[in-house]
C-alpha cells in the first residue's frame, strides 16, 4: 500500500491542474532555492574570513560561473531525458521511458569524468582568462581545484533528479536538494573556522555535500518505488543523441548565463583596474549571489512543471497545458515581484551578510538595484521557454534563449566603455526587458493550437 500510495503521489494525466501544479511547483521552487544556499552559504563564509575575506571572495567570485557552467552539463542531460521520458510516460510507454533514463544515466556517468578531468588540466589558464588577478587567483585555484574532485557527484545529483521530479515525485526531489544544502550549512563554518582551511574547507564542504544529495538521489532511483527505474542495457546513440537536442536549450541558457557573468567580470577589471577591479568583481559576485536568489527558484517553478506539459502534450490534452500555464505564469510573476521588491528596498540587509567593507558594501548594493529593475518580465521569459522546452519545443525555446544573451552582450561591451565599469550592470535589465518581448511574440503566434483545444501534434 505504502508503494502504491508513492506512485499516486502526482497523477500527471488526471488530477486537477490547480493543485498538481502547486504541488510539484512549490517543492521544486524550494529545492532550487535551497540549493542557492550552496554558493550562497559559501560566499557568505567566505566573505567573512578575517584579512583576507575580500580577496577571498573575489576569486570565489570568479569560480562561481565556472563551476556553474560545468554543472549545466547536468541540464543538458537531465533537462534533455526527462521530457521525453515524460511524453512516454504519457503515451503509455513505459519501455522506451525505461531506455531514456538508463541512456541519461550512462551519459552523466561518462561526461562527469571527462569535464572533470579536462578541467583540472586547465583550472589556471581558466582563471586568468575569467577575471582573476594576481591578488585573487590563489584563492580561486585553492577552491576551484577542490570543487572539480566533486563533479560526479555534482552533476549525477543535479541531473538525475530530474528524473524524479518528471514522475510526479517533487517532495523526494526537494529533499535530495534540501539533504545537500542542509549538509552544506553545517560543514561549511567546521572546515572554515574550526579546522582554519579557508577556501579550501569551503569547496570541500560542498563537495561531501554533494556527495549526500547523489547517494540520496541513486538510491531511489534504483529501488523499486518509482514507475520507471535505473536500468542497464539499451543504450542507443539516437537516444542519445535526441536527449542532447532537447537538453541543448537549457544547457545553453545556463552555459551562457555564466558566460555572461564570466564577460562581466572581465570587463569589471579591465575599466575598474588595479584600484577598483578587485572590489567591483567582489560586489559583482554579491549582485549574482541575489540573482541566484531569483533565478533558480523562478526555474524550479518553470522547470519543474515541464514535466505536467510534456506528460499532458504526450496524452494529447492541449486544454490540460493551457490551464497549466496560466498557473504557472501566475506563481512565476508573483515570485518575481516579490523579488523585484526585496532587490530594491532590501539590497543593503542582503549585501552585509556577505561583507562589512566599506569600499564594496555601497557598490554591492548599487548592483542589486540595477540588476532587479526589470526582473518581473522574467517570470513570462521562464514561463515561455520551459514550457516550450518541457514540449520537447526547441525550434523556439533555444532561438529564444540566444536573443535574449544577445540583447544582454551588446550593452554589456558597450556601456562600460561609454560611461566606466558599474554601467554594465544595466545590461541585466535590458536583456529583462527585450527577452521577455521577443518571448510573448513568439507564444502568441505559434501556440494557438492550445487554445483553440486542438490535438498536440506528435513529434
Amino acid at each position: 500500500m505504502a508503494q502504491q500510495a508513492a506512485k499516486l503521489e502526482n497523477d500527471l494525466g488526471r488530477d486537477p491542474i490547480p493543485q498538481l501544479v502547486l504541488r510539484i511547483a512549490i517543492p521544486s521552487m524550494l529545492a532550487q532555492f535551497v540549493s542557492v544556499l550552496y554558493s550562497v552559504v559559501d560566499r557568505m563564509y567566505i566573505g567573512n574570513i578575517a584579512e583576507v575575506g575580500k580577496l577571498a571572495l573575489a576569486g570565489a567570485g570568479v569560480c562561481g560561473p565556472i563551476v556553474t557552467m560545468i554543472g549545466s552539463v547536468a541540464f543538458l542531460v537531465g533537462v534533455g531525458g526527462s521530457p521525453l521520458m515524460s511524453i512516454r510516460m504519457g503515451a503509455g510507454d513505459p519501455k522506451a521511458a525505461r531506455k531514456i533514463l538508463a541512456n541519461c544515466f550512462l551519459m552523466l556517468c561518462g561526461l562527469s569524468v571527462v569535464l572533470m578531468a579536462l578541467a583540472l588540466a586547465t583550472r589556471e589558464q581558466t582563471l586568468l582568462l575569467f577575471g582573476a588577478s594576481g591578488s585573487t587567483l590563489p584563492y580561486a585555484m585553492a577552491y576551484y581545484t577542490v570543487y572539480l574532485l566533486g563533479t560526479p557527484f555534482a552533476l549525477l545529483s543535479t541531473g538525475m533528479n530530474q528524473f524524479i521530479i518528471c514522475q510526479g515525485f517533487a517532495k523526494k526531489g526537494m529533499q535530495s536538494v534540501m539533504l545537500g544544502a542542509v549538509l552544506n550549512i553545517l560543514l561549511d563554518p567546521v572546515f572554515i573556522f574550526v579546522l582554519d582551511m579557508g577556501v579550501t574547507g569551503a569547496a570541500l564542504a560542498t563537495i561531501l555535500s554533494q556527495l549526500g544529495s547523489c547517494l540520496f538521489v541513486l538510491r531511489f532511483l534504483f529501488s523499486k518505488t518509482p514507475p520507471i527505474r535505473i536500468t542497464f542495457g539499451g543504450y542507443d546513440l539516437r537516444v542519445m543523441g535526441r536527449v542532447l537536442a532537447t537538453g541543448f536549450t537549457p544547457f545553453a541558457i545556463i552555459a551562457f548565463d555564466n558566460v555572461m557573468i564570466i564577460a562581466l567580470n572581465a570587463l569589471l577589471q579591465k575599466y575598474g583596474g588595479p584600484t577598483e577591479g578587485d572590489l567591483m568583481v567582489a560586489a559583482a559576485t554579491i549582485s549574482q549571489s541575489f540573482m541566484l536568489v531569483v533565478t533558480m527558484p523562478l526555474g524550479g517553478i518553470t522547470g519543474g512543471t515541464g514535466s505536467i506539459l510534456g506528460f499532458n502534450y504526450g496524452a494529447g490534452r492541449p486544454d490540460r497545458i493551457l490551464q497549466a500555464q496560466k498557473f504557472i505564469l501566475a506563481l512565476s510573476l508573483a515570485y518575481t515581484a516579490l523579488l523585484c521588491a526585496a532587490g530594491q528596498l532590501l539590497p543593503g540587509a542582503f549585501a552585509s551578510i556577505f561583507t562589512k567593507d566599506a569600499q564594496v558594501l555601497p557598490l554591492a548594493v548599487r548592483a542589486i538595484r540595477i540588476c532587479t529593475l526589470a526582473v518581473i518580465p522574467l517570470g513570462l521569459q521562464y514561463t515561455i521557454i520551459d514550457g516550450f522546452t518541457g514540449m520537447g519545443m526547441m525550434r523556439y525555446s533555444l532561438p529564444l534563449s540566444f536573443f535574449r544573451k544577445l540583447a544582454y552582450f551588446v550593452p554589456l561591451f558597450i556601456l562600460p566603455a561609454l560611461f566606466g565599469g558599474m554601467a554594465a550592470f544595466y545590461a541585466e535589465p535590458i536583456s529583462d526587458i527585450l527577452g521577455p518581448l521577443a518571448s510573448l511574440v513568439v507564444y502568441l503566434s505559434r501556440m494557438r493550437w492550445l487554445a483553440a483545444g486542438a490535438k498536440a501534434p506528435q513529434k
